[in-house]
């Protein structure tokens, strides 16, 4: 067997039926631990990321949520919503947001470890994620250090792929196939710009993102709830076909699915793999930029955490999913291929129904910005994971320029190998994370309850909190 095909047999699995039940089984089992308050406290969630305070940490509980979304919105939202559409027909979009629902807990769950493990390290800045609280909250240090180690190697590895060149080679293909500028000068502009942040650091980091990251949302936002509207009357078919295709246990096809079958279990595979590819709750990524808020609880930055599961899938994902179900493009062969069109072309045509030649210009705007957010908040997620790794000053800024100039080898190659090695490392992740949400889920359970007794339930009856009391108490 080559390089290739083991390559292509890891990631079959790591992607499995067997790692995404385990991943959503994790989402079910913490949702019902924490006595469904996640779900419960969403709205709460929603309401803490604008509020302030002084409090140890690096960046604003905003900017860490910011910073995370950075990472996490992605070419997911656009590129592997469509995919999974094609693949796995309209009612993928059910299961997307099914396994949303109990990745909000899974967010929440490892953003609080994140928090509540987090050390400083030398010049200062805070230091945490999946790998610290392994380290620190696993009281076999065996089992401890050694999940810690994986899951922070597998991290910088997947750092580079998907969260660097993948991304690059994806803004450099959709300027170029749609308006032909050469990868190599957009290859080079995101070096350069890339290197301007990196070099300042998480503040840099989170400062950009609060700018970029709101800007995209909103106006990728705003565009798709125009085609929506222009297309409403295809809506309620559309959802009815989302619904009945995603529990029909039947191979199906008609209505908006157009030439598109599918049956319940390949729509249940499609979207639930596709909707952790974009939200990543359960990888271990997001806690990372959450262990670096300014915080006084970990609960609470792990309700801040979890709403980027919240806006990622539930809102962003679900957008283009409408827009595309309701365009009437599903189903579309593309004549060069004698196959259904899909991935970012898809997602071109379906804004084109209502914006014509400006559709193109839409999708490569968002898109462009949604994969440069994902390299700024990799950057940060290898960055912490290579520290734990190497503690060495000069390593780390090292990282920040080799990270910087490899985007323009995304930019400019073809990419086959390096997305499947990436993909792998990033699935990979999942295992030593899950197994520490498992673990350690008295201290995610122990630190929910109280939470929602000292704080939640007083200040949604308007009472007055004695913050530092119950820092003080933590």
């Amino acid at each position: 067997m080559d390089f290739a095909a083991l390559l292509k047999t890891v990631n079959d699995f790591v992607w499995g039926p067997v790692m995404l039940a385990f991943l959503v089984g994790t989402g079910i089992f913490l949702t019902v631990r924490l006595k469904f308050l996640p779900w419960r406290n969403l709205r709460y969630a929603i309401e803490m990321i604008f509020r302030k305070g002084k409090h140890q940490g690096d960046i604003s509980p905003f900017q860490s949520l910011m910073t995370a979304l950075s990472a996490t919105v992605g070419t997911g939202n656009i590129v592997g919503v469509a995919t999974a559409i094609v693949l796995g027909g309209p009612g993928a979009l059910v299961w997307m947001f099914i396994s949303a629902c109990f990745g909000l807990s899974t967010k929440y769950g490892e953003s609080v470890l994140a928090v509540k493990y987090r050390e400083v390290n030398s010049v200062g800045e805070m230091a945490g994620g999946p790998m610290y609280a392994m380290k620190n909250g696993i009281k076999n240090k065996v089992a401890g250090h050694g999940l810690a180690f994986l899951f922070a190697l597998f991290a910088v590895c997947a750092s580079f792929g998907i969260g660097n060149m993948t991304q690059a080679n994806s803004i450099a293909a959709a300027l170029f196939t749609s308006y032909a500028i050469p990868t190599e000068i957009v290859g080079g502009l995101i070096v350069i710009a890339s290197l301007i942040i990196f070099l300042r650091g998480i503040k840099g980091i989170g400062k950009v993102s609060s700018i970029i990251v709101p800007f995209m949302a909103g106006f990728y936002f705003l565009a798709a709830i125009i085609v929506i509207i222009v297309n409403i009357s295809a809506v309620p078919a559309g959802v009815a076909e989302m619904f009945r295709m995603a529990f029909s246990f039947d191979s199906v096809a008609g209505g908006i699915g157009g030439s598109i079958v599918a049956s319940a279990l390949t729509a249940m595979r499609w979207g639930v793999a596709r909707g952790v590819f974009s939200n990543e709750a359960g990888l271990g990524s997001a806690p990372i930029a959450a262990a670096a808020a300014q915080t006084d609880h970990p609960s609470r930055q792990g309700y801040v955490n979890m709403t980027g599961t919240f806006f990622d899938t539930m809102i962003i994902c679900m957008l283009t999913g409408l827009v595309i179900c309701s365009s009437g493009v599903l189903g579309t062969i593309d004549p060069a291929t004698a196959k259904p069109v899909t991935g970012a072309q898809l997602t071109i045509l379906a804004f084109s129904s209502v914006f014509g030649e400006y559709g193109k210009l839409i999708v490569c705007i968002a898109l462009s910005l949604f994969a440069f957010s994902t390299i700024l908040g990799w950057e940060y997620y290898g960055e912490k994971a290579l520290e734990y790794l190497v503690s060495n000053r000069k390593v780390i800024m090292g990282y920040r320029i080799v990270f910087s100039l490899i985007t323009y080898i995304g930019a400019t190659q073809t990419l086959d190998m390096v997305w499947n090695f990436s993909d792998t490392m990033n699935g990979l992740m999942i295992i030593p994370n899950l197994i520490c949400l498992l673990w350690l889920n008295k201290d995610i359970a122990k630190e929910c309850f109280e939470y929602q007794t000292a704080v939640v339930i007083p200040e949604k009856h308007g009472e007055k909190v004695d913050y530092e009391a119950v820092n003080a108490g933590h």
